[in-house]
């Protein structure tokens, strides 16, 4: 369907998904629907990138008992996550004797990993994959930003980085929703190069993906129940809802943002959440779980990513930016 687009026409079914979050996380606005919320966000552990790699691990074992199947019965494991060398998803995946694929599109991982499970799955090479990504506050924070020690005060355009860990299973079998379509996300980059300031880095890709995706399915807006994207945020939600109005797409009345909806937005968290876990466990919990009971029955979801590090923050670039969309669809 055009250059970026993939349909699939076996439409590779999510059968189940797990979310773990943390207390801050879980006291949020949809705390109720996640599976496991964390009492410590150390998890257990001595280190927070320690907890971060067990969050991962809970929420791929899970998903694979709440599905029914058995680990022998999962052909990949697709996961990332924001620290340097994937190393949580990386050291989480030697706890299960699963073939590995290690991606890396920062806070879109998960849009991007659902989008190469159904690409996989639907070519008939796999059966069952398991998708996961996750992020924790406190290892972000300190690799990207500040030590924790050094209690920086967050300017008003900062997000939290949310601490949680989702996972989902595409499989070619099952009754869950669908996953129908993909389009894969171009790098953009609009010269942004606050890093603190990630909804306005990431706004414009988000609307070059979507309007790559109205464009070449032939679909608009009023086509989805829901258009969702990744963690955007309070102030990248509106940039993205003015830039793309001009463009000839109004998507107000369809669209939701998951870093404004895991948190009660205040002082403390500013513009809302991010982080490869923001949309995940959105998405495996709020959003999967209104699909199953057929009150979503179109959702369009696409993530964002930054795609910076402190050493490119440190020497002055710009922060260049994806999105990947995925369609899931009932039947």
């Amino acid at each position: 369907m055009g250059k970026h687009t993939i349909w699939f026409h076996s439409r590779p079914s999510i059968v189940s998904t797990y979310s773990v979050a943390g207390k801050k996380e879980g006291d949020g606005p949809i705390g109720s629907v996640f599976d496991r919320i964390l009492s410590d966000d150390y998890f257990g552990e001595k280190t927070f990138e320690k907890a971060e790699c067990k969050m991962l691990s809970t929420a791929i074992e899970n998903v694979i008992k709440k599905s029914g199947y058995d680990k022998s019965d999962i052909d990949a494991l697709i996961s990332g996550d924001l620290l340097n060398q994937i190393v949580s998803a990386s050291f989480a995946a030697r706890d299960f004797n699963i073939p590995y694929i290690g991606i890396y599109n920062a806070c879109s991982t998960v849009t991007e990993g659902l989008a190469l499970g159904a690409t996989i799955v639907d070519g008939g090479y796999m059966s069952d994959v398991v998708v996961a990504t996750g992020s924790h506050f406190s290892t972000a924070e300190r690799q990207y930003r500040y030590p924790l020690e050094f209690g920086s005060v967050r300017p008003p355009q900062s997000q939290w980085t949310v601490t949680g860990s989702g996972a989902a299973i595409i499989s070619s079998r099952g009754d869950g929703p669908s996953i129908t379509a993909a389009t894969f996300g171009k790098v953009v980059d609009y010269g942004v190069s606050d890093a603190n300031n990630m909804g306005a880095a990431m706004a414009p890709a988000a609307m070059d993906t979507l309007i790559t995706h109205f464009t070449e399915t032939g679909r608009t807006p009023d086509y989805y129940d829901l258009i969702v994207t990744g963690d955007l945020g309070a102030l990248g939600s509106r940039i993205l809802k003015h830039i793309i109005s001009q463009n000839g797409y109004d998507i107000s009345e369809k669209h939701v943002d998951c870093g404004e909806v895991i948190y009660n937005i205040d002082e403390e968290e500013y513009q809302g959440g991010s982080g490869a876990g923001c949309s995940t466990i959105v998405f495996c919990s709020y959003i999967y779980g209104k699909l199953k009971k057929r009150e979503l029955n179109k959702v369009l979801f696409l993530a964002t990513g930054a795609l910076l590090s402190t050493v490119t923050t440190q020497q002055g670039e710009t922060i260049p930016c994806i999105s990947h969309a995925v369609a899931v669809e009932n039947d």
